[in-house]
């Protein structure tokens, strides 16, 4: 009778300790907690805001804790964020820069239990995710509105980095649309130094350019105003600048970062989040263009909606269609 009831014992350890271990199983890739690193500010009303946002939709969506730090640019303060975020029991970071890649690869060995997730660079893991913005179209669309707008045939492209995907697009776009024109492309070489921005919108300004393409973060919004104090054209970057500057500002070229955040946390929390690299671009819903200014004649608004529209159904872009 003893020997019955310790076998029957044993049974019932057994198939707790199955579904115990089936349980632990089928949670793996459910969200606990998220954590994110700005490089800057998430006031900056660009980049930094839009992953900030982002951060908001998961605790929204998911009803979780979040967390993030600001100013975040070395190893050293990466290796010490991560371990407070994993002390916390965070179990999705995002790097909310291309710097974070190497840092994440780097560490990410070292916590198997955390999924890393950076933006636009070339570094991944089992574990480390790199989402990429395919931004050379939406700067050749914002080219060829410059293109059609500018009355000097100057216009001007203000880029954080000579790296950058849209600056050769928005080359290309100016001189698809307005083969006259003539294109000042500067570069700050950082994403948020205003007073080199200001040094470079000034020298253009003299040279008579009359339609602004700041493509950085801080000093985006900062060039925009400037813009609008002189009744020139600007074309907004990231997000939609219309409201700084009303209709001196002709469209913006969004990055819905915040649709690619929470897409990232859907397919993390349903265990299909993987480790590679990924780009997103107009046809995943994830970069569109702005409203037009009014100033902006309505047959020409026709034109680039079809060309839009043409470049997310085929994927070519109208110099190469």
């Amino acid at each position: 009778m003893l020997r019955n009831h310790v076998a029957l014992l044993i049974v019932i350890i057994f198939f707790l300790f199955i579904l115990t271990g089936c349980n632990s199983y089928f949670n793996q890739g459910e969200i606990d907690k998220v954590g994110m690193l700005v490089e800057n500010s998430v006031n900056d009303q660009t980049w930094g805001n839009k992953g900030y946002k982002g951060l908001l939709e998961i605790k929204e969506e998911f009803d979780v804790d979040v967390y993030f730090k600001e100013e975040i640019q070395t190893q050293q303060e990466v290796n010490r964020a991560v371990e407070e975020f994993s002390a916390k029991g965070v179990n999705l970071v995002f790097g909310h820069s291309s710097i974070y890649g190497k840092m994440f690869e780097s560490i990410s060995s070292s916590y198997p239990n955390i999924h890393f997730v950076y933006f636009n660079g070339g570094y991944y893991d089992d574990n480390l995710t790199s989402l990429n913005f395919n931004s050379h179209a939406m700067g050749f669309f914002a080219g060829m509105v410059a293109g059609e707008m500018t009355e000097t045939n100057q216009v001007g492209i203000i880029a954080a980095y000579e790296w950058q995907p849209e600056v050769e697009g928005f080359y290309e776009g100016v001189h698809y649309q307005n083969e006259d024109a003539y294109v000042s492309m500067n570069f700050v070489n950082n994403w948020d130094n205003e007073e080199r921005a200001f040094q470079l919108f000034n020298e253009m300004n003299s040279q008579g350019v009359d339609v602004f393409y700041p493509a950085g973060d801080t000093f985006s919004v900062s060039i925009i105003e400037k813009v609008k104090e002189i009744d020139k054209y600007g074309i907004g970057f990231v997000a939609d600048q219309s409201n700084v500057a009303g209709d001196n500002v002709l469209t913006s070229t969004l990055q819905h970062v915040d649709h690619l955040y929470l897409l990232a946390a859907e397919k993390f929390n349903e265990g299909e989040l993987a480790g590679g690299i990924f780009t997103y671009d107009f046809q995943d819903d994830v970069i569109s263009l702005t409203e037009y200014s009014p100033r902006v004649p309505e047959s020409f608004q026709k034109q680039m909606n079809k060309a839009v529209e043409d470049y997310i159904e085929t994927g070519l872009l109208p110099n190469e269609m």
